[in-house]
């Protein structure tokens, strides 16, 4: 794991961590069981193989 050698300051930890930005995950329709459902394009494969169960 990188550790730093110097100690940031509480700005520059604050500005770096303001960079980072949630978006929505990309959707992609599946047909399981006959039935539509959108899920995350990540996830497909576990709602094929019925890992995830997408009524939950």
């Amino acid at each position: 794991m990188a550790v730093p050698k110097r100690k940031m300051s509480r700005s520059n930890t604050r500005h770096r961590r303001a960079q980072w930005k949630a978006s929505t995950p990309a959707l992609v329709s599946v047909y399981i069981e006959g039935r539509e459902y959108a899920v995350p394009q990540r996830l497909v494969r576990a709602y094929e193989r019925g890992l995830i169960n997408p009524e939950g």
